[in-house]
This record gives C-alpha cells, structure tokens and sequence, in this order.
C-alpha cells in the first residue's frame, strides 16, 4: 500500500463505504467505541482517517473542538457534506506526517486507520506526537489475535486485501512495543469477529 494507491482505491470505496462500514456490525461496534467514552467541554479532539465521518454521529460534538483529517479527498467531502453546518474543522493530511504542533489535542480518535496506511508506525508514532501529556487514543482497529501467528489462509489473502486498502496482518503489540515507556494501556477489549477488531484507549 502507498498513499498514491489508497487514494485511488477509497474513491473507489467512497460512495458504498457507509452501507458496509457503517452499518449492522461495524455500526454496533463503533457505538460500543464510544459508550462510555466521556469528553469535556472545549476540549480539542482529532479524529485520524475521519473517512465519510461515521465516527462523528456517535458523539455530542457541538461543545468539542474537534478536527478531521483524511487522506482520502472523496472520503472526507462525504463527511463535509454530512456535518457542513457545524464547527468542525475538516482537513486533507497524511496521518504518517502531521501537520500540528506537538501535544495539540486532548484526545486522538484512530477507527480503522492503521491498518490502512502505509506505514502503521509512523501513524502512530504522530499520534503520540501530538497528543498532549494524559491526553488518551482511542483505537479501533483490526489486528492480530494476542499471542497467535496469522494464519495460512490470511497470509496468501493478505496480498489480495492489500490491494483493497486495508492490512489484515497487522500485529498492535508490536507498534505498542516501541512507545511503551511513554504510554499506559487503559482499555483493551474484543469488539467482533472474536478479538479481530479492538478497541484500545492508551494514556500518555
């Protein structure tokens, strides 16, 4: 995957994008993301790949200051279109390479996202950047079972799904490893599909 092709390929994803990852089991799963996630009034959120913006119908917004970047310019005009009459300030921005200040936000919101880009490590290697100090990332993602191997059929259709714009064997343990001194796991819980999909919530 690169950033040339993942454009291609989610203006390709855009106008069905919602109809599947916004519905049914993604959608159950996104509002469990959020349920007991408790945000304060004015403080700076910044949601990483905002994609078509699914994330931002789950949460009360209007007292937020809360940004939105994406790569994808087809993916982010469908969420300027969904929230064009509200505060949010929507931007096209490679997440492997921010353009924010260190410790800009109070919380950092990744959904699906590091097993999209290119490089996993440097995506989030910037979220901590610009996460302020006992600011939290709230990651919802699919990675590899804790404590197994990716297995043989998953290995011969990585390739494959590569070319459709997301990683199926992206190992979470292994980007945490190399930060762990400077963050705190708070959360870490199966959403579906038997531990594939996670939701993780990290303290600086």
């Amino acid at each position: 995957m690169n950033n040339s092709w993942n454009k291609v390929i989610y203006k390709i994803w855009s106008p069905i994008y919602d109809k599947i990852f916004n519905s049914y089991l993604f959608l159950n799963a996104r509002r469990r993301i959020f349920e007991e996630i408790s945000f304060n009034s004015r403080e700076r959120v910044l949601f990483v790949g905002v994609g078509t913006g699914a994330d931002l119908e789950l949460i009360k917004h209007f007292d937020l200051e809360i940004t939105a970047i994406d790569l994808s310019t087809d993916m982010l005009k469908k969420a300027m279109e969904k929230y064009e009459n509200t505060s949010i300030t929507f931007l096209e921005m490679d997440a492997q390479n921010m353009e924010f200040n260190n410790e800009s936000f109070d919380y950092i919101v990744g959904s699906l996202v590091l097993s999209v880009v290119p490089d996993a490590n440097k995506c989030f290697q910037e979220m901590i950047r610009v996460l302020k100090q006992d600011g939290k990332i709230i990651i919802f993602d699919k990675f590899i079972s804790k404590n197994k191997q990716l297995s043989l059929p998953k290995k011969l259709l990585r390739p494959f799904i590569r070319v459709l714009g997301t990683d199926i064997g992206l190992r979470f343990e292994d980007l945490y490893r190399r930060h762990d001194k400077n963050l705190k796991i708070v959360e870490d819980q199966s959403i579906m599909m038997n531990g594939m999909y996670r939701k993780i919530i990290i303290c600086k």
